[in-house]
């Protein structure tokens, strides 16, 4: 009885220390959280708007100003996989990687590779012939230790890069989109060749002139891809904001979890105890009424 009631104080101990652990790190993202969320929430507005413009003045330029929007099918596609670099955030990885596995099956007849933007789609793509990493380095593990603009421009300008040389014709951004602290919406979303302006059903096209100033190519060169820059820290924004939801709500169903085990752990063991002391006392009387006898 004595070593079962150590067992049972080796596991108090040990559900103690991992509900403490995963309670600090419910209260770290929850802290990271509020930024993130302030950061996507800020952002979402410019981004729309600018997605709007871009995709209406796309349409009025032809391919020789606007390269970006050249439709040249989808022989050879790049997934742009956006994850985290750590794990404990419920299936908020596991989202993009089966999504990305999913436009692979859908794209069979294409050739197909993935971009991993963070460890964890990094670490399941790299065993695979598809993975590809550019010129970017050790830049996608580390751009979210400081998440800015300016990390996000250099891999926008890598991806870019590699769609105006042709070395692929349709880019694909796969991450989740920021809802609130428990939802995230998965998101396969067309980087590139720039998306035509969508009508609505029994909506009659809209035309619209605009303006160029100073001229079409300067705004082919310096608006059109900041504006792909934009889309792309928006969406490492979303997917930031995203992986400290997933990740908050993770830990705090862990921390519940632990504390009912640690009830039910230590009712076991005050059982145990309470029936290790009745043993004792039966032993002492029935010692002590042999002695009498």
């Amino acid at each position: 009885m004595s070593g079962n009631l150590k067992e049972v104080r080796s596991r108090i101990a040990s559900v103690g220390s991992t509900r403490q652990i995963t309670q600090a790190m419910k209260l770290v993202s929850a802290s990271k959280l509020r930024r993130a969320q302030e950061a996507v929430t800020r952002m979402r507005p410019y981004a729309s708007k600018l997605q709007e413009i871009l995709s209406n003045v796309s349409g009025s330029l032809d391919a020789t100003q606007n390269p970006y929007a050249l439709d040249q099918g989808k022989a050879k596609v790049l997934l742009v996989a956006i994850t985290s670099n750590r794990g404990l955030c419920g299936p908020f990885n596991n989202n993009v990687i089966k999504a990305a596995n999913l436009r692979i099956a859908e794209l069979e007849a294409s050739e197909v590779s993935v971009l991993s933007l963070g460890k964890k789609s990094a670490d399941v793509f790299s065993k695979t012939d598809r993975h590809v990493t550019l010129n970017l380095g050790d830049t996608p593990f580390e751009i979210f230790d400081d998440l800015n603009f300016a990390s996000a421009s250099a891999v926008a300008d890598q991806i870019m890069s590699a769609f105006i040389d042709g070395s692929y014709t349709h880019i694909e951004l796969i991450y989740n989109r920021f809802l609130n602290a428990a939802t995230q919406s998965l998101e396969v979303e067309p980087f590139l060749p720039i998306p035509a302006s969508e009508v609505p059903a029994g909506d009659a096209p809209k035309s619209t002139d605009y303006l160029f100033e100073p001229s079409q190519e300067e705004i082919a060169l310096n608006v059109i891809p900041n504006t792909l820059k934009t889309q792309l820290y928006k969406a490492l924004l979303d997917s930031h904001a995203s992986e400290h939801g997933a990740r908050m709500t993770a830990m705090h169903t862990a921390t519940d979890n632990a504390s009912e085990m640690l009830k039910e752990l230590k009712l076991m063991y005050n059982k145990a105890r309470q029936a290790a002391i009745t043993g004792e006392i039966l032993e002492i009387v029935g010692g002590a009424e042999a002695l009498e006898g």
